[in-house]
């Protein structure tokens, strides 16, 4: 995100920060740590919007509710009858998958009890709703950005394939970790590899290791990478996509971009990915490679933890 966005992102947040006693209407409830023996409970409420939920689905599926993997603590909101009406992870992200008011005010109560959180992520109107019982009791805002969701399904147009696109290995990490680490810099603001240098390497090796990271090139060469963050058999979540410079708007990152979706394509109902709206060149991309937008999302990141 470029400097000159922020204070546009900055009014947003101002105008969604509701006065202390703004929702002194709705009614109260409270938030519940989940365990693992809520996983079906938990997966089948998510999956009602699939598209919308496949980060928190993505990490449950793969490491379970509970687990220090997630960076975080899995919570729950209900009804009178015990219905689920919300759901939410609230530690490195924050992120509320909320079906009432309610469950948004009681999942902003927990989130400012948090100090360590890092980025608050979602839907535009929803975040906005959070932000509201948020502002005022929880980190301030340290930088915003205003993201397309962007989504791509059957059919795929055939490109010319690639015949060095493959999942990484761990022999490619140390050549990966400075680009992804760049491309995390380049939206947050912070450098992960001076930030948490041995925690961002470990999880980096972890996502290789379940093949995760695909990647073209010649080893010491990296032409194009890309990542999947979470998977379920809805959606795939995409981040991290890269294009060495000198094969930049020759067709070359289209080509990768195509033939990974179609492979991916392949286990998953769809592929998505955020753009931030004021990366002109790279919509322009996404969009000849076929993906569509279909929603508008708000990233938040936060203040580093005040402990």
């Amino acid at each position: 995100m470029s400097p000159s966005a922020q204070p546009h992102a900055r009014e947003r947040a101002a105008a969604t920060a509701a006065p202390r006693g703004a929702h002194a209407k709705t009614a109260t409830a409270a938030a519940g740590p989940l365990s693992d023996a809520d996983a079906a409970e938990v997966l089948a409420f998510l999956d009602a919007r699939p598209l919308h939920t496949v980060n928190m689905s993505g990490l449950i599926r793969d490491n379970g509710v509970v687990s220090p993997l997630n960076r975080g603590s899995f919570h729950a909101c209900r009804d009178e009858a015990g219905r689920l009406e919300g759901v939410a992870l609230v530690g490195h992200a924050i992120l509320v998958e909320a079906r009432s008011e309610r469950a948004a005010a009681a999942f902003a109560r927990l989130a400012q009890r948090h100090d360590g959180g890092h980025i608050i992520l979602g839907e535009a109107r929803p975040v906005e709703l959070f932000w509201s019982h948020y502002a005022g009791g929880g980190q301030e805002p340290r930088r915003l950005c205003r993201e397309l969701l962007l989504e791509q399904r059957w059919p795929v147009e055939a490109r010319e394939a690639v015949p060095g696109l493959r999942p990484a290995t761990p022999d490619d990490v140390e050549e990966l970790l400075p680009v992804h680490a760049g491309l995390v810099c380049e939206e947050s603001g912070v450098n992960p590899l001076e930030a948490d240098p041995e925690g961002f390497r470990d999880r980096y090796l972890r996502r290789v290791e379940r093949g995760r990271v695909w990647v073209s090139g010649p080893r010491g060469r990296l032409l194009f990478k890309a990542e999947v963050y979470a998977e379920t058999p809805q959606v795939t979540y995409l981040e991290g996509v890269y294009v060495a410079p000198e094969r930049r708007g020759v067709g070359y990152g289209l080509r990768c971009l195509s033939q990974l979706t179609r492979n991916l394509l392949g286990r998953s109902g769809s592929v998505c990915l955020l753009v931030n709206e004021l990366n002109a060149p790279a919509r322009a991309f996404y969009h000849k490679a076929g993906y569509r937008q279909r929603a508008v999302y708000d990233t938040i990141f936060l203040e580093r933890s005040r402990q």
